[in-house]
């Protein structure tokens, strides 16, 4: 039923959803998809969690232009099955030789702590590790930010280490958690593939 209705999402509101998560799509990035990002951005509470300083929607544009013609990088709309845009995921990094990539999440904040950042990020996995041939995939986050802590280890993430004052927030000095999923563990994981909906 889900895929069903993410296809019909995706001719409702013009957009492809190329992957799919349980009860979310996955669709490329668009250049008008930047005032949204720009307002999930500029949300304080993703500034703390996420760690980064709000830019004009100007400079977002052009960032995201940039970021279309990097081929080391996948960049999606998260969508709901009736085509509404809640989040942002990405895939960076690429290194198709080492088998490495990170990925980066946002979630708007209506949508936060309804499960659907897990079921994006457990779609990206899929992609990566099931179409792509990564070894390994990363995560970053600050150590207080527990609600992406909590998200990336019910996606079978495994916290590796600390990076301890690795980055300055708010004029204090934030230790970083670094998560990882390898492929044998994405393997070892009991949940259907994206495939598999």
């Amino acid at each position: 039923m889900i895929e069903n209705e993410l296809d019909l999402a995706a001719v409702e509101t013009d957009r492809v959803t190329c992957w799919r998560g349980r009860a979310v799509g996955l669709a490329p990035l668009d250049a008008e998809d930047a005032e949204l990002m720009h307002t999930w951005r500029s949300d304080p509470v993703a500034a703390l969690e996420i760690g980064f300083w709000p830019r004009s929607l100007t400079s977002l544009r052009e960032r995201m232009e940039r970021d279309r013609d990097d081929h080391d990088r996948d960049d999606f709309m998260v969508l709901l099955p009736d085509g509404t845009p809640i989040g942002h995921i990405a895939l960076v990094d690429q290194d198709m030789v080492d088998g490495t990539a990170e990925v980066h999440l946002m979630m708007a904040p209506e949508h936060r702590g309804q499960s659907h950042g897990t079921d994006a990020l457990e779609a990206l996995t899929d992609l990566a590790f099931g179409e792509l041939p990564m070894q390994r995939v990363q995560a970053v986050t600050h150590t207080g930010n527990a609600a992406a802590l909590g998200v990336l280890a019910k996606a079978g993430f495994v916290r590796e280490g600390v990076r301890r004052s690795a980055c300055l927030h708010r004029g204090r000095r934030l230790d970083v958690a670094v998560l990882s999923l390898l492929r044998t563990e994405w393997e070892a994981l009991e949940r259907p593939r994206s495939w598999d909906l």
